[in-house]
């Protein structure tokens, strides 16, 4: 079991190496543009390219903290569950509590550096486009990396060879197991860490304009709200972890009610808390402050709840789709993207419903508060969230390291509730990702004074046009990224069983380094462009076109990629629980035909679920923090370009 954690830390520390090695280079050349704007041109704040690069540091380092603790778990976790279920539990989601605060904590920090700067929003603003900037790398090139594993092992081992999920004598299962880590706790980390201070910067910005139209509240004062709000979601996000209890002979339904219960506890009181805050600080005539809050706090576990009905294999829509795979792998496909197309309905709605009654409460400072308000219980939602990446991990160690049979049943059984909770954070995280690009439309708007737009204005359709358009190419980058990643290691996978034939009988060792070097080669080289495309395409649309046409690719953008991320993210988790409920025993259990054509649809829905699902969220904010930041330099560039071609 050492031996095997050891092999899947050195792996993942050796691809975040490699990751931080091309992303610095990303970092080095924007700070020198932003250098050259801010210093040479004197067009922004001689802080500005110091305020991106600590955005970015804090992004890497809190998804670098969160996978070194769960690389050291994975084993304890597997030991955990020879006892119970609930201690196994314990362990998983202890190293998901650390991730967690780790990311709250970080971020609360990075915004504390720049407080006492005169020039909050434009600092602020930067810092966040260097999170997300970092978020990008992170959660495409980590989800590329983990899926071109996870496809090239369930394709050529289960499919193919026949074999069982993690088995040691697949040649991709250590790289599946480090992808775990880099994917879905690196890039998620960085993901998260992003959304949280996105959402906390963006209602700064707007607090500072916001404090001109309300009576008796000062800037200061409306600036301060969303971090004070976000300090109480840290204290009842830690009040809820010491509620996430059981006992030993605990049933899944039981482990999975002890995290409602932390979840649902610390929502709970952070609305307590937040209320009395409003009320000893601001007064009893500020309590729409508090309404708005509240809005995104009740948002965000409506979507949260409709994300695990659509995904969770306790309800009848995943049941329902693992009966399609009777009928082999292209009505599972049909199904599948049938479900995460009506998946949308009710987070769609949810997210009308609360941008109508925030922007009624307190115009569009309201629709900030709102997303602070979604996010204020991510200390515990991401405790919940991290901790299905580590039970996957502790399950593959339990199958290589041979361990008794019911560990890797119970491994199974918190790996599927950790399914169940992630689906339920990506779930946040992509409600929280419309509210807050909203918001940070909105601060694009008060930067060009633009209060009314001509939907007829050529230039506006035009950016419309563009905007719907990039999710869509965005995701078909990433998605043939990882085809192109996972056609690399099913060829090494189908290489080393032709050539090793020892491997099969287990009288050979597979070359595990090999396909984790492939993956890391892969993600590297695939993540670049995709993720360059955030932040030329505004600058670019600006230049030729105009800030008004910016405004209008980025409402483009928002409506389309925000349902385009919900679809894939719940069609991918839909696909993967279908599988693990087959494998649970319905319809013929483990190497059935049905099996065999849910693994088809879970291998199709990986990347859905684990790189263009999320990564959009992030194309998302990054895209409108980047235009707010370089609005002056693409204003004057705009101005050069007219009289150019004029």
């Amino acid at each position: 079991m050492k031996e095997l954690s050891r092999a899947v830390q050195e792996g993942a520390i050796a691809y975040l190496k490699q990751q931080y090695k091309v992303v610095t280079i990303f970092f080095v050349v924007l700070f020198a543009i932003l250098g050259v704007i801010s210093w040479g041109l004197g067009l922004l704040s001689g802080f500005v390219p110091f305020a991106f690069i600590t955005g970015g540091f804090f992004s890497a380092l809190a998804g670098f903290i969160g996978m070194t603790v769960a690389t050291r778990a994975n084993a304890r976790t597997a030991w955990g569950a020879r006892e119970s279920l609930n201690a196994g539990l314990r362990v998983a989601f202890s190293s998901g509590t650390v991730m967690g605060m780790t990311v709250v904590g970080l971020g609360l920090l990075d915004i504390s550096i720049w407080w006492w700067l005169e020039e909050i929003p434009p600092i602020m603003i930067t810092f966040g486009m260097g999170a997300s900037a970092m978020a990008l790398f992170a959660r495409l090139g980590g989800g590329i990396f983990t899926k071109a594993a996870d496809v090239g092992a369930d394709l050529v081992g289960k499919v193919e060879a026949g074999i069982p999920e993690d088995d040691p004598r697949n040649p991709a299962s250590i790289a599946d197991n480090v992808g775990d880590n880099v994917g879905d706790v690196a890039g998620m980390g960085a993901d998260l860490y992003e959304s949280y201070v996105g959402s906390i910067i963006a209602t700064m910005a707007l607090g500072a304009v916001a404090s001109l139209g309300l009576d008796s509240i000062t800037a200061l004062q409306a600036i301060q709200v969303p971090v004070s709000i976000a300090t109480i979601g840290v204290l009842c996000s830690i009040l809820g972890t010491f509620v996430v209890r059981a006992k030993g002979d605990a049933s899944q339904a039981v482990l999975l009610g002890a995290l409602r219960r932390g979840t649902y506890g610390s929502t709970a009181l952070i609305a307590i808390g937040s209320f009395l805050l409003v009320i000893l600080t601001l007064g009893s005539e500020f309590l729409g402050i508090w309404a708005a809050m509240i809005v995104g706090l009740i948002a965000g576990n409506i979507i949260g709840y409709f994300t695990e009905y659509y995904t969770s294999d306790h309800y009848k829509p995943t049941q329902l789709l693992s009966n399609e795979a009777l009928t082999g792998p292209a009505t599972t496909i049909i199904a599948g993207m049938s479900l995460g197309m009506l998946s949308t309905l009710i987070p769609v709605l949810t997210v009308i419903g609360a941008t109508l009654a925030a922007f009624f409460l307190l115009g569009l400072y309201g629709i900030g508060l709102s997303a602070v308000g979604m996010l204020s219980t991510l200390g515990i939602t991401l405790a919940t969230d991290a901790y299905g990446p580590v039970a996957d991990n502790a399950g593959g160690i339990a199958e290589m390291a041979k361990m008794e049979p019911h560990v890797r049943e119970r491994t199974d059984a918190l790996d599927s509730l950790g399914n169940t909770t992630a689906a339920t954070g990506k779930g946040f995280a992509i409600g929280s990702a419309a509210l807050t690009a909203l918001a940070l439309l909105a601060e694009y708007g008060n930067k060009i004074k633009v209060m009314n737009i001509n939907l007829l204005d050529p230039k506006i359709l035009i950016g419309l046009f563009l905007g719907a358009m990039l999710p869509f190419v965005f995701s078909s980058l990433s998605m043939r990224a990882v085809g192109r990643a996972a056609g690399d290691m099913v060829n090494e996978v189908r290489r080393q069983f032709r050539e090793k034939p020892g491997i099969l009988e287990g009288t050979e060792r597979p070359d595990y380094a090999g396909c984790v070097a492939i993956s890391t080669q892969g993600a590297q080289r695939e993540m670049v462009v995709p993720s360059l495309l955030a932040v030329i395409a505004p600058i670019l649309t600006g230049i030729i076109f105009g800030p008004f046409t910016v405004i209008a690719l980025l409402a483009g953008a928002l409506t389309s990629g925000f349902v385009l991320a919900i679809m894939m993210a719940n069609a991918g988790g839909a696909w993967d629980n279908a599988k693990k409920f087959i494998e649970g025993g319905a319809h013929g259990g483990k190497g059935s035909d049905a099996h065999k054509a849910a693994v088809v649809g879970d291998t199709v829905g990986d990347p859905f679920k684990d790189t263009s699902g999320p990564s959009i969220n992030i194309l998302l904010k990054l895209m409108s923090m980047v235009s707010i930041v370089f609005v002056t330099t693409v204003i004057a560039l705009n101005d050069l370009f007219i009289r150019i071609f004029s």
